[in-house]
């Protein structure tokens, strides 16, 4: 098995919302585990790879955006742990510093066009269906070893919290944490923040990874801000305003709309008071490179 093992901090955070409500908010400080293989991306990569390494497989072929965190971390893990790395990036052909680093950790970009790129597991076949050494990797690092590899997240607690929040692009992360509460005969509620419009498939999602054990689960599909990778005037003002009282970085593509969800939710009095709450910062912080000037 490979050699990278985490442990993030658990830090408090205070601020006066938390004790005007009379809550206590702890952040899982994923966004530390690494620079370039940050947050759950190498919880979701870790037993990927290592199935990867047992069918001798020497080349990961994976998915993702212009400015995707997963396509980083997989050139990075790829390079750190021996392994070629390709990706079958969406849409037109660009240039920006994320995929600059992808190159620069060793991948080949290919870019595709939208319609063509919702087909991956035919665009694989295409590609590499005679390649004996290419092993498929989903978007985001969705599937059961990325979910086998969240839930340990849970696993890591020394405490328990009424309440864990995260945010959802695949659902992957989400299953996982639900599948490590669980497995520890636990009762915490894992609140769902989807970053897409339209989140209520992520459900849809973790159901397919964990057909049973989502009574512990909401969803809150209001926080999207317009889109993926969307934003809002209030919105940004949040991310500046919680960096600068907390020294906690967020990007408001992920850990911005879920820590101004929670925000929320506790100013509508829908956490109760007392409650103990972590947020899981899943990292993908260079998501920030693209939007600098929205700040």
């Amino acid at each position: 098995m490979l050699r990278f093992d985490v442990h993030s901090p658990v830090e408090e955070i205070r601020l006066p919302l938390y004790t005007e409500k009379n809550v206590r908010v702890f952040v899982k400080r994923d966004d530390l585990i690494h620079p370039y293989i940050s947050g759950n991306k190498w919880r979701k990569l870790k037993y990927t790879l290592n199935q990867a390494i047992q069918q001798d497989r020497t080349l990961l072929v994976t998915f993702g955006g212009a400015w995707s965190n997963h396509l980083l971390a997989t050139a990075c893990a790829g390079a750190k742990f021996g392994f070629k790395t390709f990706a079958f990036v969406r849409g037109e052909e660009v240039d920006n510093p994320v995929l600059k680093l992808c190159k620069l950790f060793g991948m080949q970009l290919k870019f595709t066009d939208r319609q063509r790129y919702k087909e991956k597991e035919t665009l694989f076949e295409e590609y590499f269906a005679k390649d004996s050494n290419a092993y498929f990797i989903d978007e985001g690092g969705y599937g059961p070893h990325g979910m086998m590899g969240c839930s340990e997240v849970i696993d890591e607690l020394n405490e328990y919290y009424e309440h864990i929040f995260c945010a959802c692009g695949t659902g992957t992360t989400a299953a996982g944490l639900l599948h490590g509460i669980n497995k520890n005969r636990l009762t915490s509620i894992v609140h769902a923040v989807p970053v897409l419009k339209g989140g209520s498939f992520i459900g849809e999602e973790i159901a397919k990874l964990l057909p049973n054990g989502q009574e512990n689960l909401q969803l809150h599909t209001a926080y999207h801000c317009g889109g993926y990778a969307k934003t809002t005037p209030s919105l940004i003002s949040f991310v500046k305003d919680f960096t600068q009282q907390t020294g906690v970085l967020l990007e408001p593509t992920y850990t911005g709309k879920l820590v101004f969800a929670l925000h929320d939710l506790l100013a509508k009095d829908q956490i109760p008071s007392g409650s103990k709450i972590l947020i899981l910062h899943t990292g993908g912080l260079t998501g920030l490179l693209g939007m600098l000037d929205r700040f």
